[in-house]
């Protein structure tokens, strides 16, 4: 018996021997192909399966965990959730409470906010939702700079896969480990008895975050420091209007039965004044693309449009945690203006031009006291409104402190600084004026006066009391207090 298995081996291995290499070689490719083939099949049909998320399908046999990944975790709450409402935006929306904003609007509210995105994502995304059929309402925040072409940060990008309504190019999410971290990390947590999240809060990073003047005040100076490169990288409106009617008219016009409730967000009244001061390209772009937006929406009986960039709660510096990202207490505040359709938010022919005059006189009126709040505060040279950037109020709120060499130029004096003693003289005319940074006592005329408040350098810029050195250089000065609560200094002659 063991003659015959062995004449049988040696049979096998003569007839494998007869069989060319290169024959061998492509029935090795082909099994290879083929059983690859079934390998993949097979881990894209258990990824179908698990879907962890849900994008094809609700999660039943088990809790799946709901990625903070947006752009990869809103398509499949598009698709497969009940709504009828959808908010659309930035992070400016993230803190929207749904159950909140449906008891004011109306209807089942789903939020499909997305970081840092801009309005051709915001178009991907609600297009995905419009093409449901369940939306009536859409509540979307329209962010300036978000109809901007290039996302400001390019690690954000949108898996255009998940987006459209063919299935062979899913490929990425079937064969993509990241999905599976996901799944076990559901499990793990089901297993602990971990509760089922609550949709009202997936994304809201109200609590993950610190609100406070202080910070605002650092970042306002940070802002005002670094920000003046900004304007060289500018798109022009035309840019900007072809990216809005693409992105976002053209859903307005094909969804007729779709209510349409845009917003422009209320960032802090100093992201204004930076924008104003370091960027008036920006600020002037954004003031002219306000009333052309109104202008278009207008023209449709589907669209509501609100304007919250004047409220009241810009200047409360302790709603935010920055120049831009306010409190989830004002997406609260928003939402019941618009659920009771405020006129005093609301944009229409009548008012669309106030409220950009109302911006435009806050971005140039706005200033931070030493104790970082915000009040208004105007100046006026010879009879003219003239805005001072960087400016500062002093502790009593009578008098500007603005940058020497902007105070110089304005006021026609001769500006000279001694870099030994951190002095600044002004000279106009036969009137001289020393001031020291950080001191109380000044030279003016060769007699020593005293300040109420020393002049400050801030960042490497000079501040000194406007009001007083124009006094002091030969203006007559005038403080008044106007029917807004306005605060105005007058410089004449």
């Amino acid at each position: 018996m063991t003659t015959s298995m062995t004449s049988s081996s040696n049979a096998m291995l003569q007839t494998n021997r007869s069989v060319p290499k290169r024959v061998r070689a492509r029935r090795f490719c082909l099994s290879f192909v083929f059983y690859s083939i079934i390998v993949a099949v097979a881990v894209a049909l258990l990824t179908v399966w698990i879907d962890p998320l849900q994008f094809y399908h609700k999660a039943t046999w088990y809790n799946a965990r709901f990625s903070t990944e947006e752009r990869y975790q809103n398509p499949g709450l598009a698709k497969n959730f009940d709504y009828d409402t959808i908010i659309i935006g930035t992070s400016m929306t993230e803190n929207f409470v749904p159950s909140q904003v449906g008891e004011q609007l109306g209807g089942k509210v789903m939020k499909l906010s997305m970081e840092g995105s801009i309005s051709e994502e915001h178009y991907q995304m609600a297009r995905l939702a419009l093409s449901t059929g369940k939306v009536k309402k859409v509540l979307w925040g329209l962010d300036y700079f978000s109809l901007k072409s290039k996302a400001a940060d390019s690690n954000y990008e949108l898996p255009k896969y998940m987006y459209d309504d063919k299935w062979w190019n899913d490929y990425p999410y079937w064969f993509n480990y990241t999905v599976y971290e996901q799944f076990f990390k559901s499990v793990m947590l089901q297993l602990k008895g971990t509760p089922k999240q609550n949709l009202d809060y997936l994304s809201n990073w109200n609590w993950m975050v610190t609100f406070g003047k202080e910070r605002v005040a650092k970042a306002y100076d940070k802002a005002n420091a670094e920000e003046g490169y900004f304007g060289l990288d500018e798109e022009a409106p035309e840019s900007l209007k072809v990216n809005f009617d693409h992105n976002i008219l053209s859903l307005v016009k094909d969804h007729p039965d779709v209510e349409f409730i845009f917003y422009y967000p209320p960032y802090s009244v100093l992201r204004q004044v930076v924008w104003y001061n370091t960027n008036p390209t920006r600020f002037g772009y954004q003031i002219e693309m306000r009333k052309w937006m109104y202008e278009q929406f207008a023209q449709y009986p589907n669209v509501k449009l609100y304007d919250f960039q004047t409220a009241d709660w810009t200047y409360d510096l302790d709603l935010y945690k920055d120049l831009s990202h306010h409190h989830m207490d004002v997406n609260k505040w928003i939402a019941e203006a618009i659920g009771k359709d405020d006129s005093k938010y609301r944009v229409t022919d009548d008012n669309v031009d106030a409220l950009n005059d109302s911006l435009i006189a806050a971005a140039e009126n706005a200033v931070m006291t030493p104790e970082y709040e915000v009040v208004n505060f105007s100046t006026l040279l010879s009879g003219q409104k003239h805005v001072f950037t960087g400016r500062l109020l002093q502790e009593d709120g009578k008098d500007l402190l603005v940058p020497v060499k902007q105070l110089a130029s304005e006021l026609g004096a001769e500006l000279t600084w001694d870099q030994a003693t951190k002095t600044a003289v002004l000279k106009r005319g036969d009137r001289e004026l020393k001031l020291t940074m950080g001191s109380t006592d000044a030279v003016s005329s060769g007699q020593t006066v005293k300040l109420e408040y020393a002049p400050r350098l801030i960042g490497g810029t000079s501040l000194v009391p406007l009001g007083f050195a124009a006094g002091e250089l030969g203006y007559k000065t005038e403080l008044s207090q106007l029917e807004d609560g306005t605060t105005q200094l007058s410089i004449t002659e």
